[in-house]
């Protein structure tokens, strides 16, 4: 209890600051001060919610589209994560690459789904593509950089230890990494999400998307407002989850700064 008051506490402006949004939107839109045929009100917006949720409808669309995430990312970030490791401690590799990488790094990956959908059709694997090629990308850089990073006073006692490369990696290096790697794997996250949304928008029958374009095609601006802030929602509970594996995985890097 004295956790959620001290939270409440910390937090309150976070939560205050919605509510007279919301508020001021109800009112705008009650008084004709906007269309709500453009911008539904906000009650309006929750009984579409409620309607989505009872029908199930919803739920189904954001499990196909979390699900989706999930593989995608999975095999973007473990591939960004290999490659990253191997182009962050082989300075040969990292020279070789570096005009590769540096050309298709910043193509967006909106850019990719026409010709994925060439190459592998409208099923699965296209968007899964999409999404690994997203995280990968992400999760690549901040493996390098974190790496790169690590400071030099670890290696050359690892060095006068006579620690084999295995231990040098898996004991100095990584751990010494981890925190670059987690940054860019939350930001691996919004970006799997932006990917997997941009994929239903323009090739699916499933999926957040899907059901945000669909929406649009029959003027249900609600229904559209309802994916859109699912989205965001489901955005937030996955980064704080992501938090607080980061803090438990990490907790010796944060008693070292506390101290």
């Amino acid at each position: 209890m004295k956790k959620i008051v001290l939270w409440l506490q910390e937090n309150y402006l976070a939560l205050v600051a919605p509510v007279i949004l919301l508020a001021i939107w109800e009112a705008a839109g009650k008084y004709g001060l906007i269309r709500t045929n453009l911008l539904p009100r906000p009650s309006a917006i929750a009984e579409t919610l409620l309607e989505l949720l009872k029908s199930g409808e919803l739920l189904v669309h954001l499990g196909t589209s979390i699900l989706r995430v999930a593989e995608g990312f999975i095999i973007g970030a473990a591939l960004g994560v290999l490659v990253g490791v191997q182009v962050a401690l082989v300075k040969k590799l990292r020279i070789a690459v570096s005009l590769i990488f540096g050309i298709l790094r910043p193509i967006p990956v909106i850019a990719w789904i026409p010709v994925l959908i060439l190459w592998m059709g409208i099923d699965e694997a296209s968007k899964i593509t999409v999404i690994a090629i997203g995280s990968f990308w992400t999760v690549l850089v901040s493996v390098v950089q974190g790496i790169r990073n690590v400071d030099k006073k670890y290696l050359e006692v690892a060095t006068i230890l006579e620690k084999d490369h295995i231990t040098l990696l898996t004991k100095v290096i990584l751990p010494a990494a981890l925190p670059s790697i987690f940054t860019g794997v939350r930001v691996g996250i919004d970006v799997a999400w932006r990917s997997v949304v941009a994929a239903e928008l323009i090739a699916a029958a499933s999926g957040i998307g899907y059901m945000i374009m669909y929406a649009r095609e029959l003027s249900q601006i609600d229904v559209v407002l309802v994916g859109v802030l699912s989205i965001g929602f489901t955005g937030i509970i996955i980064d704080q989850l992501l938090r607080l594996l980061e803090k438990r995985l990490l907790r010796w890097n944060i008693n070292l700064h506390d101290s």
